[in-house]
């Protein structure tokens, strides 16, 4: 591919070295883009991007050494004296590229409906409830997210929410390539910082909601520069849909430059929830509601809770503009499931077990309240907490816990270079705090029997903490622990006593 062809919506200036001889893009043939300096080779373009832990401006001269066709910068590098090596100069390497990479793989998203999902809480259930009532209706969809990229039958484990942008324009283009008309994404706001998700413009953007979060080094210096960053996607989407329940909606969407719809339980949303009615059975909780305006519709999820109604709402609304039907839509809203995401896993008719990653306080606070809504005999929470992180965060969630579960049971979760009694104890300071019930335990397949053993009629017990999580990392190493493993053996185990 000629390099006038990568740069074509971007402004540059093209140099031969260190030099101000300007050189003429549409001569140089580009046999591969990277970012990687140990993916260097001849006739590659090579874009020096700044990292955390590695400048890629600083691997230029080896790009030189490699014969690579071209280096994309966005500031002076050093070369050797009387370099012809082709400098790109531009402003932001991050930004340019993303346009790089969709110009390299064809621009895949313009083959493709795109639907991006922001927020601080809800993106990935609201992922898997958009495909799933896609393909509830025909579609073919690819995802990426938290927990996966699904390309067709492939499962790829994800290492970031949004990929960096030349990987989700490579995996674009496999969808593409895999026969999928559509894709779904979480978008989080250190990708829209950090420009992964440009070089494309999405048909909708989705906003679940805001809190503090993800503030401190390395992420947002502020809860204004992090609902700025989350702002941004709707300055790059033809259609959003945003929470108006939200407090902060309106700063989130503060210049946006798409038609902006909204959603929610309040007066004035264009696509209202009314009519809320909880379903509770052994084994299953979930919720009725009636959605009107934009979209008039009787639904009924089966997860519980009001951000359960915020999160098919989403869903319903963009399950609306493709096209998709009332049955369509209300059977998927039933069907849908999400690993690790209040999922329901049945031991008992007598009372409810749910795995669910809630690993922080904020997150544990909201779940524990809203299963509170569903008047249980009891309400058992089991978490642990990772090692080699904040030990605030163990105070606070011993603390939820103590203050909302019946009956706390703490164990152990990625330890990592920690002794897990020492995050135990940590967590129970903030057990403390409060006149909570609770239990030690550390080794969790323990905890989880323990839990299960002990459970009362109308109770509902929640592992909190590794929700989609099937391993658990020890001294730097990942042994394998899925839950849903536990419980199976565990079960077993009862039997044959």
């Amino acid at each position: 591919m000629k390099l006038n062809d990568l740069l074509e919506n971007l402004e540059f200036k093209i140099t031969k070295g260190n030099s101000d001889a300007e050189v003429d893009a549409s001569l140089i043939e580009i046999s591969d883009v990277v970012n990687d300096s140990r993916k260097l080779s001849e006739g590659c373009l090579f874009m020096c991007i700044p990292g955390a832990n590695f400048d890629g401006h600083s691997a230029s001269k080896l790009a030189e050494e490699k014969k690579a066709a071209a280096i994309l910068v966005e500031h002076d590098v050093e070369l050797s004296d009387n370099s012809e090596l082709p400098v790109i100069r531009v402003k932001n390497t991050r930004y340019a590229m993303a346009f790089i990479s969709a110009a390299w793989f064809g621009h895949p998203a313009s083959k493709l409906k795109t639907v991006g999902i922001t927020g601080t809480k809800g993106k990935t259930t609201t992922t898997y409830l958009i495909k799933s009532m896609l393909e509830n209706a025909g579609h073919k969809v690819g995802l990426i997210g938290t927990i996966e990229i699904v390309i067709g039958d492939k499962h790829i484990p994800s290492k970031n929410t949004t990929p960096e942008s030349y990987d989700l324009q490579k995996y674009m283009a496999q969808m593409v390539e895999e026969g999928c008309d559509s894709v779904v994404m979480e978008v989080s706001s250190q990708a829209l910082m950090l420009h992964r998700s440009q070089g494309f413009i999405y048909d909708i953007g989705i906003f679940t909601n805001i809190e503090p979060d993800h503030i401190g080094p390395g992420e947002h210096e502020n809860f204004e520069d992090y609902m700025h960053c989350k702002g941004l996607l709707f300055k790059q989407c033809k259609v959003g849909f945003a929470n108006f329940d939200d407090k902060h909606m309106n700063e989130v969407m503060e210049g946006h430059t798409c038609k902006l719809h909204t959603f929610g339980f309040n007066e004035g949303a264009d696509i209202r929830a009314v009519n809320l009615a909880y379903i509770r059975k052994p084994g299953e909780l979930g919720v009725f509601f009636d959605a009107e305006g934009m979209i008039n519709i009787h639904a009924e999820v089966r997860t519980p809770g009001r951000f359960s109604v915020y999160n098919a709402l989403c869903a319903i609304a963009v399950a609306d503009y493709f096209g998709c039907n009332e049955e369509e839509i209300k059977d998927a809203l039933k069907k849908a499931k999400v690993k690790g995401r209040i999922e329901m896993v049945k031991v008992s008719d007598e009372f409810t077990l749910m795995i669910d990653y809630a690993h922080n306080a904020m997150a544990l606070k909201s779940l524990l309240s809203t299963l509170r809504d569903y008047r249980p005999n009891r309400l058992i929470c089991l978490f642990g907490c990772g090692g080699n992180r904040s030990k605030l965060r163990r105070y606070e969630m011993g603390e939820v816990s103590g203050k909302l579960a019946d009956l706390t049971i703490i164990t152990s979760d990625n330890p990592r270079f920690e002794e897990p009694m020492d995050i135990i104890h940590d967590i129970e300071i903030g057990m403390k705090k409060t006149d909570g019930r609770y239990v030690e335990i550390p080794d969790r397949k323990e905890a989880i029997a323990y839990a299960i053993n002990h459970g009362e009629n109308g109770d509902i017990i929640v592992l909190a903490g590794k929700g989609h999580e099937d391993y658990q990392e020890i001294k730097g190493e990942k042994f394998p622990m899925d839950e849903r493993v536990l419980i199976k053996e565990i079960l077993e185990e009862n039997k044959n006593k």
